[in-house]
């Protein structure tokens, strides 16, 4: 931005995030243009001046939300979120028998008694994010039928299956492939987290799992979810952070 002359970027992410951002320098004083698509063009300027700026709802944290509610077959009304940043996540988890309904900036979401087994493949943006691969998987643990997920983005992102596994799980690996098939239920043991969105889906599974869950290295999970034990309280579940 602040360079002398002209900067192409070609084969950039298109994330909703990078339009954000190409907004918020613009207002700063930048000269970019082609966020959302896979070229982005920057024209140097002298300086960016100070602004006030609100950034974009997370669009993350509200697909993960959706699948905690799902999982718990319940029913979720989520605020400020941008229902068309999460098209193919609410797609899949209409596809699993839950019902949605949307509303300018609301979703409310309705579980099933029993979610159906799904077949998922990361994409890059606008497909299925990969950052919300391991958050399902572990919605499906308990799912009717076989779910299969196929990663396409990055490689060993299974890590976290080992753990839903010593919970009850079933889940198998097979290159780029998790084989999950349903189980009736999860049971309560201490697990690890070994990075955000795999915390995260011990977060889940420790909500449906039958008696206590203890999630150790939870700094992975707070680095991305701002206050999660206060709003999952809010929703009904018996969780506390340990100091």
């Amino acid at each position: 931005m602040l360079a002398e002359g002209t900067t192409i970027i070609t084969n950039a992410a298109r994330e909703p995030e990078i339009t954000d951002l190409q907004d918020m320098l613009n207002r700063m004083g930048a000269k970019i243009i082609g966020a959302g698509t896979d070229k982005i063009q920057i024209e140097g300027v002298k300086k960016l001046k100070d602004v006030s700026y609100n950034i974009m709802p997370d669009r993350i944290e509200a697909g993960s939300f959706l699948c905690f509610a799902a999982a718990n077959k319940g029913n979720i009304l989520l605020e400020n979120v941008n229902s068309t940043h999460i098209t193919p996540i609410i797609n899949k988890l209409e596809e699993a028998d839950c019902k949605i309904n949307i509303e300018k900036n609301k979703i409310n979401l309705i579980a099933p008694k029993k979610l159906k087994a799904l077949d998922i493949k990361t994409m890059p943006y606008p497909g299925f994010p990969t950052d919300m691969q391991s958050v399902i998987a572990s919605m499906l643990t308990t799912a009717k039928g076989t779910s299969i997920i196929v990663e396409n983005i990055f490689e060993n992102r299974y890590k976290y299956t080992q753990e839903l596994n010593r919970m009850g799980a079933k889940i198998t690996i097979e290159g780029k492939s998790a084989i999950i098939r349903g189980v009736r239920k999860l049971y309560g043991t201490e697990v690890k987290a070994t990075d955000l969105r795999g915390g995260a889906a011990l977060i889940l599974a420790g909500l449906i799992a039958k008696g206590k869950t203890k999630v150790d290295n939870i700094e992975y999970i707070l680095r991305g979810y701002e206050n999660l034990d206060d709003k999952l309280r809010k929703l009904g579940a018996n969780i506390r952070i340990e100091k």
